[in-house]
């Protein structure tokens, strides 16, 4: 992806593929950091392509996907541990990155509160310390569990690792009986820098920087490994309380400091965004003294009551912001260009670099993107770095912030070795040697071979076991590679026939390098586990282009069955409109595909490819063996006593008693759907004064329909 995108200039097709490619980035980006703690690109370059994803979102907020990025939140917990559900979610911040982000962060606030621009609104400034995200649950004053943040709803059981970090204490005196204290695990340079010494001395494992010393030295299976290392400990949020902690961000952080925890001495109340960007720059200066890692800082409305009122995105809340530190730089020499074919059989070029040191950190390898990029050109042909191609040979600018794999940013024309040619990208995939074509509009080329093609089936095995689809633990990425490898597993189905088709499976596994019986056995029993599988996982684990976990679920609500859901696809693929290759209009109109175009989250480009998928012969068949190991569980019914659990609103003409914001994120709290158009599945329109066609359109498909009073007075107080 481009340094540089012109998103005004982008055609909607062009807009469509690069919303695909931002989604696969940032999924793989999210499973490297919050899983592997072994980030694969840099802090910078992921909120980068988070802010590209969400600019091209604005633009087309038709073509936004199910499984967009910005829906997101971490990564699933990784194997190892047991699991912790958080009572309340932990949330990602969004993120600012000029100073005229936080005066729109500002007027964002009061415009959602009704607040005029002269009306005082008070702010919390911290640094964004750069570690690992952990939560503490104490219950009469004695701590109970500790958990990280996971996907942000579920994390990993580190409780006892946390009770040998001095910075947290057992027991806290005069404390609410519940009470979830939340911050940052982290290690400080000098810490660091002692630490891997010593690792290198004893000849154990180094680490690239002191965020990823702490994330794997908090989630040691051996606490006495944890206990041997350096960690500390700053608090800054809450989670679930018996009783308010105070009635202030400041306040609250405050009372922690009073229970003993370590809170940041950073800290300041700040009157708007003047003296927010004086503490940023203040902190910005001391930030290479400070003796710890640091990112940004962040800010957050102060009064507590407003927090509430302002409440929460899918993803952040709306009373939060990471104002983040520019990206660092480095020059280092091109040796190679490697291409690396995907699971949707995408090339994509890599740069092997001469190892370099970029902020602390050493990198050998960076993305390039894509063939345009690589030339010095943008998807619609205008150059970038001022035309500048990348060549083996070159002197290349490398671009991260915080953490591993940058990217190549500029070229040292003056440095140019005199026999460097301009690189040829590949028109035949390196792997299968099928044809690699890129189809108009798209920015990717892409290898022809499907299923022959051994990168692809691999990557695709890959995606099945992975922790978000059938999550088959004992089977990992290496493991799927190795049993392809030798012939054991060629489709997902063949993982649950390995014990049938090797006979005494533990017996023959037990025999490889790396297994043992034990493991074997578990093997086989994980496996046995996972022929019972939730709709929505089975439905994701199939790898279909487009088809990302939120869009899953809402299939999975929407059929509640395999059988549907494909029958479904076997009417659309049947429609005359499909078979005659109409348009998309021609296709929005048929009923068939209307089936699925009428659930909220799913459109055009995923239904097309969906339908495409289950219509190829071999594909069918392939899912078709993996159903017949399979019971496919129904999802579970949404569980609340709200009168509009489940039901889909939608929201016309003018609010007076609360935002159009505010409305939507109260009826999604209670359980409903808010949907922005009225179709045969709503249940309900709320409709203010100048009420234009959706409300005329309800009233035609006999709909109910009521004003905004008697929406207050049906939600109640919750």
């Amino acid at each position: 992806m481009q340094d540089q995108i012109d998103v005004d200039a982008l055609t909607r097709d062009e807009a469509r593929q690069r919303l695909e490619d931002l989604a696969q980035a940032i999924s793989r980006a999210d499973a490297a950091y919050h899983q592997a703690d072994a980030p694969e690109i840099s802090d910078a370059e992921y909120d980068r392509l988070k802010r590209l994803n969400a600019a091209i979102e604005a633009r087309f907020p038709d073509l936004k996907r199910a499984d967009s990025p910005s829906e997101q939140v971490g990564a699933p917990p990784a194997e190892g541990f047991q699991k912790i559900t958080h009572s309340t979610p932990m949330l990602s911040l969004g993120n600012a990155f000029e100073d005229a982000d936080i005066a729109d962060f500002d007027r964002s606030i009061r415009k959602y509160l009704g607040l005029t621009d002269d009306a005082p609104l008070a702010y919390t400034a911290e640094p964004k310390i750069d570690g690992l995200s952990l939560s503490l649950r104490y219950e009469d004053g004695r701590l109970v569990s500790a958990a990280t943040r996971g996907d942000g709803t579920v994390g990993e059981n580190v409780t006892a690792n946390a009770l040998t970090i001095a910075d947290i204490p057992e027991t806290v005196e005069d404390a609410p009986v519940v009470m979830e204290v939340r911050g940052e695990v982290y290690m400080s340079h000098a810490d660091f820098e002692a630490l891997n010494a010593r690792q290198a001395e004893a000849g154990g494992k180094t680490f690239a920087n002191p965020r990823n010393a702490a994330a794997g030295s908090l989630r040691q299976l051996d606490p006495d490994i944890t206990a041997s290392r350096p960690l500390r400990f700053f608090a800054y949020a809450w989670g679930s309380l018996s009783a308010p902690l105070a009635d202030t961000q400041n306040g609250a952080i405050r009372r922690l400091e009073g229970f003993g925890f370590q809170v940041n001495p950073l800290t300041v109340l700040c009157d708007g965004p003047g003296e927010m960007l004086a503490q940023y720059r203040r902190i910005e200066e001391q930030r290479a003294t400070l003796g710890y890692d640091i990112d940004g800082v962040v800010y957050k409305v102060n009064a507590l009551t407003l927090q509430a009122r302002l409440g929460f995105r899918s993803t952040t809340p709306r009373w939060a912001i990471a104002h983040k530190f520019p990206a660092e730089l480095a020059w280092t020499r091109l040796e190679a260009i490697d291409i690396q074919v995907g699971r949707t059989g995408a090339l994509s070029p890599v740069a092997r670099l001469t190892p370099v040191t970029v902020g602390g950190v050493v990198v050998s390898n960076a993305t390039l993107h894509n063939e345009d990029y690589i030339a010095g050109r943008d998807a619609n042909g205008q150059p970038i770095r001022d035309g500048k191609d990348i060549r083996v040979g070159d002197w290349v600018q490398v671009y991260r912030a915080g953490d591993v794999i940058p990217k190549v940013a500029d070229v040292d024309l003056s440095k140019r070795p005199g026999d460097a040619a301009p690189y040829a990208f590949p028109n035949v995939c390196p792997e299968c040697g099928s044809d690699a074509i890129r189809e108009e509009g798209d920015a990717v080329r892409r290898c022809t071979g499907g299923l022959i093609c051994p990168a692809q089936a691999v990557e695709k095995l890959k995606h099945f076991v992975s922790r978000a689809a059938f999550d088959i633990e004992g089977l990992g990425a290496k493991q799927v590679e190795q049993f392809f490898e030798d012939g054991w597993i060629r489709e997902p189905a063949d993982i649950f026939t390995l014990e049938e088709r090797y006979g005494s499976g533990v017996q023959q596994l037990k025999n490889r390098e790396g297994w043992g019986e034990k493991s074997a056995q578990k093997l086989f029993d994980a496996i046995r586990e996972r022929r019972d599988i939730a709709f929505h996982r089975f439905l994701f684990g199939l790898g279909i282009r487009h088809l990302g976990e939120v869009a899953a679920k809402d299939l999975a609500r929407a059929f509640g069955t395999w059988e549907a859901l494909s029958d479904a696809a076997d009417r659309a693929a049947a429609e005359p409109a499909a078979t005659e290759g109409a348009g998309r209009e021609a296709l929005a109109n048929s009923p068939a595909w209307g089936e699925f175009l009428a659930i909220d989250g799913v459109g055009m480009t995923l239904t097309q490819s969906l339908v495409a998928t289950l219509s190829q012969a071999h594909e069918r068949e392939s899912i078709d063996r993996l159903v017949s190991h399979l019971t496919i569980e129904a999802p579970e019914a949404q569980a609340t006593d709200s009168p509009v659990a489940g039901k889909t609103v939608v929201f016309t003409g003018s609010l007076e008693k609360m935002t159009r914001a505010e409305a939507k994120a109260r009826a999604e709290a209670l359980g409903a759907k808010v949907s922005g158009s009225v179709s045969a599945k709503t249940d309900l329109v709320v409709a203010g004064p100048g009420a234009g066609s959706k409300a005329k359109k309800a009233a035609e498909l006999g709909i109910e329909t009521i004003d905004e009073d008697a929406w207050v007075a049906l939600i109640g107080d919750a």
